[in-house]
């Protein structure tokens, strides 16, 4: 087989012949001593400065509140850094560290402290501004209105011929549709759609983004996705950790806010959107809005909802969503969504798509199941059938990036039997010297002004607006609880049951 392209497993990003170095830009981190920017951003900016697609001239700026030098954030990064690369645990980790690499990043950090609440802070922060701007906000979502007005009321979006200015936005957008609708309203009061890239993390998993290649360069899957073949369609985000220390994050927010609007339905969109007409962001993301938009809104009846109480996962006694640190001894938020979700078009009517998202459940899994139909003529059907079952499709995402083809073959012996077989894809592991923490991809795709990855703000509100009933009226009432390191609620399987068929298991291979 021959290639024309190179994998470059450290990175996650193919280094080929067209890959050049994005612009000459200024990268403001308003957040800069988080732990975003120790964990995601700073690994990232690394990858990508191995991977040669940082131009000389790019420079970092953190901003923060408290009192440090150039050099003391330095330090603090290399430390982190470090400490990431050594646990495997982390989303960053490699055997060793690109000094080379890491020492030419670090050349080019500088730090600012500041108070993002004060036009006074903007002034400053001018005067160290020339040329391309990319503006990162990882700050509470509260603040991402007020921080683009003072961008605004200072100039800093201000572009010129040649001259970009971007901010991106972390999650979440809004609370709701109408929080969201407001805050779209808020900043494209301040500047155009083209300046503002919406990130969503899961879309720069490489696995992801897998997805739309396999659908749109191979004719035998992009034609089996179709009602024609399609039983029904799952998709799961199973976590086996709980909230952690991010208690008071999670109390007023929950499951369907955290998951469901953002980060499964961009699964969605990747496996049930129409072929973009071309490989322009506009094309793609135009699909994606056609597909939300036909979604009919979710109500209380199609849908489930749950809470972990204590439990065992992987043998080991973990408390209850109640005992966590700052969570509420009453605490009414859900920890587990499930959702049956009806497309309204020509290529998906009939085909109910399952959602489901938890915390604390028996498997680690992150995968989309595409279940085809029985054969209408089985001929086969008077044999007997050693655990088989209908054809499906899996697009595994996390923990292994495969996809897995299940199908009926005929089992060795001298009377005819079938048993079940599966082909599968694995796609290359990352080499030891670094790994993709998924933001690569979308750092370089917004310093390159290429949005494919990035959510419009339209596709935004046509998010909220499905699942905006069911917020409503999860706003009452208490969700069922399910033992931790369990498959969730039973509520959940009733409501698989109701279309006659079953959930699989989140630990299921």
């Amino acid at each position: 087989m021959s290639m024309t392209s190179r994998p470059d497993h450290s990175t996650g990003i193919t280094s080929d012949s067209d890959a050049a170095p994005a612009p000459p830009c200024t990268f403001v981190i308003f957040g800069g001593t988080g732990d975003l920017t120790r964990r995601l951003l700073m690994p990232a900016l690394y990858n990508l400065a191995r991977a040669g697609l940082l131009d000389p001239d790019f420079r970092v700026i953190g901003v923060g509140r408290s009192a440090m030098s150039d050099a003391a954030w330095r330090d603090g990064l290399d430390r982190d850094i470090r400490s990431f690369a050594a646990d495997p645990s982390a989303e960053f980790h490699a055997e060793r560290i690109d000094e080379r690499s890491w020492g030419w990043l670090q050349d080019r950090l500088h730090y600012l402290q500041g108070d993002i609440g004060t036009p006074e802070f903007f002034a400053a922060l001018a005067d160290r501004l020339t040329g391309n701007v990319v503006f990162y906000l990882a700050i509470p979502a509260s603040a991402f209105g007020p921080a683009i007005d003072r961008l605004g009321d200072a100039g800093l979006l201000r572009e010129a011929p040649g001259v970009f200015r971007r901010v991106v936005i972390e999650k979440p957008f809004g609370e709701d549709l109408a929080s969201a609708c407001a805050l779209n309203r808020r900043i494209l009061a301040v500047a155009p759609e083209r300046q503002f890239f919406r990130i969503d993390h899961f879309l720069g998993k490489e696995s992801v983004q897998a997805i739309m290649a396999l659908r749109f360069a191979n004719v035998m899957f992009e034609a089996a996705l179709h009602r024609d073949y399609v039983d029904h369609v799952e998709i799961t985000a199973a976590e086996t950790i709980g909230v952690e220390q991010r208690g008071s994050f999670y109390e007023p927010t929950g499951a369907l806010r955290d998951m469901v609007p953002n980060h499964l339905f961009q699964l969605l969109c990747m496996v049930a959107m129409e072929p973009p007409e071309s490989a322009a962001a506009e094309a793609a993301r135009d699909e994606r809005m056609r597909l939300l938009r036909s979604i009919r809104p979710v109500t209380p009846q199609n849908a489930a909802r749950g809470q972990y109480a204590a439990g065992a996962v992987a043998g080991l006694p973990v408390p209850g969503y109640r005992q966590e640190v700052e969570v509420a001894p009453d605490s009414r938020t859900e920890t587990y969504a499930a959702l049956v979700l009806d497309i309204d078009n020509r290529r998906w009517a009939g085909v109910p798509f399952f959602l489901r998202t938890g915390k604390r459940l028996g498997a680690r899994r992150t995968e989309i199941a595409v279940h085809f139909r029985r054969p209408p003529a089985d001929p086969f059907s008077s044999l007997a059938f050693a655990g088989t079952a209908p054809n499906t499709l899996r697009f595994q995402i996390d923990p292994e990036h495969r996809l897995a083809l299940g199908f009926s073959a005929r089992a060795p012996g001298a009377a005819m039997r079938l048993q079940a077989a599966e082909a599968a894809y694995q796609a290359p592991d990352a080499e030891a010297e670094g790994s993709d923490v998924g933001y690569e991809a979308l750092l370089y795709g917004c310093m390159r002004g290429d949005a494919t990855l990035f959510q419009r703000g339209d596709i935004i509100e046509a998010s909220w607006a499905v699942v905006d009933p069911l917020l409503r009226a999860w706003s009452e009432g208490t969700p069922e609880r399910y033992a931790a390191g369990s498959d969730g609620p039973a509520s959940a399987d009733a409501l698989f049951a109701r279309s006659g068929r079953g959930r699989r298991a989140v630990g299921q291979a």
